[in-house]
């Protein structure tokens, strides 16, 4: 694993890298624990949950965002204008989709760095931060 250095003092983690941790990847837990702060995207959140196999795993989702004081960042109005705006310049020419479209919006409105592996995914937005999560 290595991420990129970045200078912003919180980082919202990408759903990519959550996953990673959660099916224990120690790499992960090491690039979060560097984070000097936390974000979620509710997006990020949402698919996390709607990836939960049973209660407890849901369970333990909850409990880890408690603990670790990770912020859960709820959409807005500026979060959906930006959103809105790159689905209308990058869907069609880099296949940006709707869900990464609202969390890299979620991350450049909030002025967070994002952590992801899907670097692919978001190095069209010019306005985002990026560091690379290698699993």
């Amino acid at each position: 694993m290595s991420a990129i250095s970045v200078k912003a003092a919180v980082m919202q983690i990408d759903t990519d890298v959550l996953i990673w941790l959660f099916r224990g990847r120690n790499s992960a837990q090491r690039a979060i624990d560097k984070c000097q702060s936390v974000e979620l995207s509710a997006i990020t959140y949402m698919e996390l949950v709607q990836g939960m196999r049973n209660k407890e795993e849901f369970r333990l989702l909850r409990q880890t965002i408690h603990e670790c004081e990770w912020e859960i960042l709820p959409l807005n109005e500026n979060i959906s204008h930006r959103a809105t705006v790159y689905i209308e310049n990058y869907a069609l020419s880099h296949g940006l989709q709707l869900a990464d479209a609202l969390i890299v919006a979620s991350a450049v409105e909030c002025g967070s760095a994002l952590m992801t592996a899907n670097v692919k995914h978001y190095k069209v937005i010019p306005e985002v931060e990026l560091a690379r999560y290698r699993p």
